[in-house]
C-alpha cells in the first residue's frame, strides 16, 4: 500500500500574511486544495494523511469532503516542528493498520505543482531503497561563509543537489527511526530524509522537477498564480 502524508501545519511567517500560505486562495481555491486533488486522483496512492493544526482542521475537512474522495483520508495533529508533524502522521498510519513494508510519501501542502509522474517515481524508487528523495542540480556557484561576510571556501556545485518533496520511505523502518530518537534530537531534524540518512538507511536520489517549487515568499506566490492563470 502507498500512503501519502500531506503536511499542512506551517504558519507561513516568512510571507507576512494573516493566514498560513497553504490556505491562501488562488483562482477561488486554497492552495492546499490543488495539492490534495493531485493525490486523491493519483492512481498509485491508496490513502492520505493530512497533518493540520487544530484551528484549521474543520476547514481542511470541508475541502476534502467537497472533493469527494474515493480513498481513505485520515487526519493527524500538526506538531511543534515539521518532523513532529511527520511523526504524528506516521502514528496515524500505524493506528490504521498499515504494514511495515508499505510506503509512506511525505509532501508539503505548499508544493501544489507536484506531478503524478514525480509521485510515482518516488513510490517506485522505494522498491529498490529504504528512502527516495527527488533532487535538482545546483546551478549557481556556491560559497561557504560562517559569518555572511567573508568567504571561507568555494563548494563544488557538481557535488551539490537541492532536495525536494515528496520523499518516500519504507514505513516500518522510517517510523522505527522516529520511535528510537530522543525528542531533543528529533526537534533538530530539518528534512524528511535527514533522519533516515543519519540512521544509516539506504537513501537514494531520483530526478526532481524544477516546477515543483515550494511557495515560501510572496514572489513564489505570484509565480504560482501566473502559472495557474495560464493553464
Amino acid at each position: 500500500m502507498n500512503i501519502s502524508i500531506i503536511l499542512s501545519g506551517g504558519i507561513g511567517s516568512r510571507m507576512g500574511l494573516n493566514q498560513p500560505k497553504q490556505y491562501v486562495e488562488v483562482n477561488g481555491h486554497p492552495i492546499i486544495s490543488y495539492c490534495i486533488s493531485i493525490f486523491l486522483n493519483n492512481k498509485q496512492t491508496d490513502a492520505l494523511v493530512i497533518a493540520v493544526a487544530e484551528e484549521w482542521k474543520n476547514f481542511v475537512k470541508n475541502l476534502v469532503e467537497n472533493l469527494k474522495p474515493q480513498k481513505p483520508v485520515y487526519y493527524a495533529q500538526a506538531g511543534e516542528t515539521r518532523q513532529y508533524s511527520i511523526y504524528n502522521s506516521l502514528k496515524v498510519v500505524k493506528e490504521n493498520g498499515y504494514k511495515d513494508n508499505d510506503i509512506v510519501l511525505i509532501h508539503d501542502a505548499a508544493r501544489p505543482l507536484v506531478s503524478n509522474e514525480l509521485i510515482e517515481r518516488c513510490y517506485n524508487g522505494c522498491n529498490q531503497a529504504d528512502a527516495v528523495m527527488p533532487v535538482i542540480p545546483v546551478k549557481d556557484t556556491i560559497y561557504l561563509s560562517e559569518d555572511g561576510k567573508k568567504i571561507k571556501s568555494l563548494l563544488n556545485r557538481n557535488h551539490l543537489w537541492c532536495g525536494q518533496a515528496p520523499e518516500a520511505f519504507r514505513f516500518g523502518k522510517y517510523i522505527k527511526v522516529h520511535d528510537e530518537m530522543p525528542k531533543e534530537d528529533l526537534l533538530k531534524i530539518n528534512g524528511s530524509t535527514e533522519i533516515a540518512f543519519k540512521a544509516g538507511l539506504d537513501c537514494q536520489m531520483i530526478e526532481g522537477d524544477p516546477m515543483n517549487f515550494k511557495i515560501t515568499t510572496l514572489e513564489d506566490l505570484s509565480n504560482y498564480e501566473a502559472i495557474i492563470n495560464n493553464k
